[in-house]
């Protein structure tokens, strides 16, 4: 066509020359004036802005990021539900505020810290060795704002009770996407200040760093780091640490060790594990010969605390966050836990950064479904929006299911530990409280690495697309599942829990699904839904009497199976209260109409002996063992 139009047009200007010579003047400029619209309609008509512009004229409209507190109803209606009206409306007012000021400048700074990650100068210009780690001015904001909205602090004010960790932690809930990272000091942070509090430390030192931990001052506020892994450790923390604490005359220690992977290298303070050595220098070997010990990363005379930044670690995602290998070379630290004590004690610290964990997790899922949804209004495919392809809206809803029920059960773990607190938590609630964090922290983890995955698929090819910020919610939650124990170590976990019990915490569990589901079994819309939780708790429950045999390889599929049963209580007992949303009751529905115990009372074959044999078959099935 535009070569036709230019064969054309050559053939019109060679007519005017002809014309020129045959017509009058007033009929040459109205003849040039209906060519001249002629061609300006063609142009229009055909759009030639690949030739002149190099580009066309359609573009993407990207997601906008809105209030996430208001966007977030199902946060918004538990808390309305849990909280006294009193402390709803004060919680509600800030979480208000601070959801805007999210998407006015803290969302940028986000993306400032992800633009400008950490580095380790480890030399000056003249070559004289300095070991500086440098981070952005988005980074150092994100401190100062961290201690001024209260986001460790509320958690210890302890200003509504046994609600203050609702409070807190919602206002985390909504910070953890747009935090750049920074909620992974602040986990540790409040881990440090639960450990300190809960073992009741009164030496100056530790009353001293408490009160920076919990300050909303940001020039007293301190974030802590939590060092444990070792380059032979991992999640075997008692065979795999090295570090060893030499005892000092003035009642402190020095370490000397190698951690392998220190998160938060900038932090003030830390928590690490090392063994306590004798007059003759050797040391206890196993679990029993761990202690917790806490050290200052600088001394108070300036410079760091007889530690070497070997190196920064280059990871997969959390590129804001930096993470050293550390070399201790007399380390001044102070001893926390009693001596053989460290692993028990450090759980402290463990239980608030898992709940951290997950909510990061649930709160990455949570964005991206957001953002997917507008998104949905804006992109048009096959001359509809999005929104009206009943096949995308499906796997939306079926995410959206998984993002409401993985928020439920952390919030209630999270009121759970309010209670425990505030010594306000039941028997039951203190039992379950102890088998349900892990189970909560490695459930949420795995989620949010399927859910962002299948919501990058929402935006198409944009998803894949690094300058869009959607690729950078993946690769950031991909640490979750690794975090703080890999599932299957969490999976073990559980099953202590249920031993140390004498499982007692499985009738606390059965009972306490009865008591939330009691209403629903009358309700007729959601009595086949109820029948479902009840059958798959039955399941649950006798895998564990008929097979003790064979739970230790069956642990995930059996924390799996608890998470989802829980949270088919969860759903239906909300679903069952008065003022239930239809919304509320086809997540309920939806949730419960899955198979919550992922096969473990048909599937039993797969867990006997012949079947592990038959696993490590298939896995070394080629392998060559020499090489």
């Amino acid at each position: 066509m535009l070569l036709l139009w230019s064969k054309k047009t050559h053939f019109f200007r060679k007519l005017f020359v002809n014309f020129n010579t045959c017509f009058p003047p007033s009929t040459l400029t109205v003849f040039r004036k209906l060519c001249s619209e002629i061609e300006s309609n063609f142009s229009k008509s055909t759009s030639l802005s690949f030739s002149a512009a190099k580009h066309g004229s359609f573009y993407q409209t990207p997601p906008k990021l809105s209030n996430q507190y208001l966007e977030d109803t199902s946060l918004l209606r538990y808390l309305k539900r849990t909280l006294p009206q009193e402390v709803f409306e004060k919680v509600n007012k800030d979480l208000l505020e601070f959801g805007e000021a999210i998407v006015a400048n803290i969302d940028q700074l986000s993306k400032q810290c992800e633009a400008l990650p950490p580095q380790l100068i480890i030399y000056n210009a003249w070559g004289k060795r300095e070991e500086k780690l440098w981070t952005c001015d988005a980074w150092k904001k994100m401190h100062n704002l961290s201690a001024k909205e209260g986001l460790v602090a509320i958690g210890y004010e302890r200003k509504f009770g046994e609600f203050s960790r609702l409070y807190q932690m919602a206002k985390l809930y909504l910070y953890a996407p747009s935090s750049g990272l920074y909620t992974c000091p602040l986990a540790m942070t409040d881990g440090a200040a639960k450990t300190i509090e809960t073992l009741g430390l009164t030496h100056p030192v530790f009353v001293a760093a408490y009160s920076r931990l919990v300050s909303r001052d940001p020039k007293f506020f301190w974030t802590s780091g939590q060092w444990m892994t070792e380059r032979q450790g991992g999640s075997d923390v008692a065979g795999g640490t090295e570090t060893v604490a030499f005892p000092q005359n003035d009642g402190t220690f020095r370490l000397f060790g190698y951690k392998w992977f220190s998160s938060a290298t900038d932090a003030n303070i830390a928590l690490t594990l090392a063994r306590i050595a004798d007059s003759q220098g050797q040391v206890i070997q196993g679990t029993k010969g761990l202690t917790m010990f806490y050290l200052e990363t600088c001394l108070p005379e300036g410079g760091l605390n007889n530690l070497e930044m070997v190196q920064l670690k280059e990871k997969l995602g959390t590129r804001q966050l930096p993470t050293a290998e550390l070399l201790l070379k007399g380390t001044v630290a102070y001893r926390m836990s009693e001596a053989g004590r460290g692993v028990a004690e450090i759980s402290n610290m463990l239980s608030m950064t898992r709940i951290h964990n997950a909510i990061a997790a649930v709160a990455s899922m949570r964005r991206i479904l957001n953002l997917a949804r507008d998104y949905s209004f804006k992109r048009i495919a096959f001359g509809k929006l999005i929104i009206n392809h009943p096949l995308h809206m499906h796997i939306l809803a079926s995410l959206e299911t998984e993002v409401r029920g993985s928020l439920l059960f952390l919030l209630e773990i999270i009121h759970w530990l309010g209670k425990l607190e505030n010594g306000k938590a039941t028997d039951t609630e203190t039992l379950l409280f102890r088998m349900l964090t892990p189970v909560l922290k490695l459930f949420t983890a795995k989620q949010a690495v399927a859910v962002v995955s299948e919501g990058l698929e929402a935006f198409g090819g944009q998803g894949y697309m690094e300058n869009t910020g959607l690729p950078g919610i993946l690769r950031d939650v991909q640490v979750l599942p690794i975090w703080e124990g890999t599932t299957n170590i969490l999976s073990l976990d559980v099953l202590r829990s249920i031993s140390r019990s004498n499982k007692e915490v499985l009738k606390a569990y059965y009972h306490d699904i009865l008591e939330r589901t009691e209403m629903a079994k009358s309700i007729e819309y959601l009595k086949e839904s109820y029948a479902m939780v009840i059958g798959s708790l039955n399941t649950v429950l006798q895998f564990v009497q008929i097979n003790p045999d064979k739970l230790e390889v069956a642990a995930r599929d059996f924390a799996y199976s608890l998470a989802r049963v829980f949270i088919g209580a969860l759903l239906l007992q909300q679903a069952s209260l008065p003022d239930a949303t239809q919304q509320e009751i086809i997540v309920a529905v939806r949730w419960c109409y899955q198979d919550l115990t992922l096969g473990i009372g048909s599937q039993q074959n797969c867990y006997s002996e012949s079947a592990i044999k038959a696993d490590i078959d298939l896995v070394t099935d080629g392998y060559n063992k020499k090489s």
